[in-house]
């Protein structure tokens, strides 16, 4: 196997034998194969395009797919083979259309001729350094609108410009393009991953009402409680309502958090805290729940057998063994067995810190709506000089001991700078007591990853108050990243034309040195150092 999509990378360079994230060999040659073969589907759709023939099927199944290979997302052969040959199904149904692309046109006698496939097509098939750079940059921004684009459809909408970029994007993966047009494409990528989060962020206030600054506790109750982690808001609503008045305690974990902030899901009273931290810490905090875990997206880590008979997977996450809750057409999902297996379960541990510069209450719903709600005490701050600087502290958590470098650097900024923050990195330092500035928390935090969509709102905002563009505002950014999410998000921050984005804790392992040359000198993109030095830089 060759995986290098994640900053976990081993030896900064790529997994060969076994995947940092724990996916065996077979299982990297799947998704290497189900990547290939969406490639396939995607030509087949473009070329049935031109004579109205295409199959709006095709894009939803690009996009799960898309997710499905993303990292901490599903490790279970078996569904990783299903989709291959949902695609093939879809695929062989379109007109020829003239496509003689092996990728067109190949199909398995079995799973170990897909893994077989999966080897020959992999990551590596390109041999030029810099193109396989430019083509792997793409697909894994491509694996960030998938995601997106998942939870879009989830809740009941389509965008035609998104499916249709996708399968352009893919198809282009397999042609000889100049340099040039390569930086082009992945460029385009950055523009419709602000589509896609615009998007997302549509659905969910439709579908939720606006997230509201809230205080989440991390104490939990005395009954027996369900957690859970992934992203899916519809997954939890939908287990909300089922666990209504049946004595269960609903908590959320990891980048589920900016859930208690929406109105239409605060508003169970069984939704009572956020349990733990960021998904690196899952196998300690997930043991010490006691109660049944629902994983609705990534972040997976394969689960210990202490806890893993109380994991249960849906949407596109899976891990072999693990209890799957299926899709319902046209209606929920069944989560009574989860809600029966809860009843069963001592409650929660209490695993929160409280006391010597942390807090056991955290807040967050600081997205775009609520922030620019109170957007004249923001400016008046600034212009006060009460608040002299703001941080993007955006982005992933990981494991490694260095991801520390975050909370040194939360605790060293001086009191007047105001950290904007989403995704689960955040949990390095949102327990930190950092106070407020005449009532604005110093860490606002705009909720998921998908939420940097709100500071890019906010950061407009400022930018159109003060009169001037992104880059003349007194923001910098130090962006933490892991998976290929957050390599969309930065993509998107390109495209709008942000500057000089600190990026740790190392740099893609994907990004050739000529490619990086590009970003440098196109965008200032640099690796993060010191908190002492990048400190001296940024403020």
């Amino acid at each position: 196997m060759f995986c290098y999509q994640c900053q976990e990378a081993a030896k900064g360079s790529g997994c060969t034998v076994l995947g940092m994230c724990g996916k065996e060999e077979s299982t990297a040659a799947l998704q290497d194969c189900l990547i290939y073969t969406i490639k396939g589907l995607a030509l087949r759709n473009i070329a049935a395009r031109k004579s109205g023939k295409q199959d709006p099927a095709a894009g939803p199944l690009i996009g799960e797919s898309l997710f499905t290979a993303l990292t901490n997302v599903n490790f279970d052969n078996e569904r990783i083979y299903a989709l291959i040959l949902d695609a093939i199904v879809i695929r062989d149904a379109l007109p020829a259309g003239g496509c003689t692309h092996d990728a067109c046109t190949w199909k398995p006698t079995s799973i170990d001729d897909a893994i077989q496939k999966g080897k020959e097509t992999g990551v590596l098939t390109t041999e030029n350094e810099d193109v396989r750079s430019l083509r792997e940059l793409l697909v894994y921004g491509l694996k960030g609108i998938g995601a997106y684009y998942y939870h879009v459809v989830a809740l009941g909408y389509h965008n035609d410009g998104i499916t249709g970029f996708m399968e352009d994007a893919l198809a282009s993966t397999l042609e000889d393009l100049s340099v040039d047009e390569m930086v082009a494409m992945v460029l385009k990528c950055g523009e419709w991953g602000v589509t896609v989060l615009e998007n997302l962020d549509s659905a969910n206030t439709t579908a939720f009402g606006n997230p509201e600054i809230t205080v989440v506790a991390t104490k939990p109750g005395t009954k027996p409680g369900i957690l859970v982690t992934g992203h899916d808001l519809k997954d939890l609503h939908e287990l909300l309502v089922q666990t209504e008045g049946t004595g269960v305690d609903v908590y959320t974990h990891g980048e589920m958090l900016p859930a208690h902030a929406y109105p239409v899901l605060k508003k169970f009273s069984h939704l009572v805290g956020n349990y733990g931290g960021s998904w690196p810490h899952q196998k300690k905090e997930f043991d010490s729940f006691n109660g049944p875990i629902l994983v609705t997206t990534n972040c997976l880590v394969p689960p210990a057998k202490s806890y893993a008979d109380r994991v249960y997977t849906t949407g596109p996450t899976g891990f072999t063994g693990v209890k799957h809750i299926p899709d319902v057409e046209d209606g929920p999902k069944d989560f009574s067995a989860m809600i029966a297996h809860a009843k069963t379960c001592n409650p929660p541990k209490d695993i929160s810190v409280t006391g010597n510069g942390y807090t056991d209450e955290l807040i967050t719903g600081c997205a775009h709506h609520a922030v620019l709600s109170i957007a004249d005490t923001v400016i008046g701050a600034v212009k006060a000089g009460q608040i002299k600087k703001f941080v993007v502290m955006a982005g992933c958590d990981g494991r490694q001991k260095e991801r520390e470098y975050y909370t040194k650097f939360a605790q060293a900024i001086p009191k007047d700078v105001v950290i904007l923050t989403a995704g689960c990195a955040k949990y390095r330092y949102n327990n930190l007591d950092l106070g407020n500035i005449g009532g604005i928390p110093r860490v606002i935090d705009a909720g998921q990853c998908n939420d940097c969509y709100s500071l890019v709102v906010i950061a407009q905002a400022l930018a159109k108050a003060f009169d001037t563009d992104l880059n003349s505002l007194p923001i910098a950014y130090n962006i933490a990243w892991y998976e290929q999410k957050a390599v969309l998000v930065l993509l998107s921050l390109l495209h709008l034309g942000v500057k000089d984005i600190a990026l740790g804790p190392t740099l893609p392992a994907f990004v050739s040195p000529a490619v990086l040359d590009v970003l440098v000198k196109n965008f200032g993109i640099r690796a993060n150092t010191t908190v002492e030095d990048d400190l001296k830089m940024m403020i």
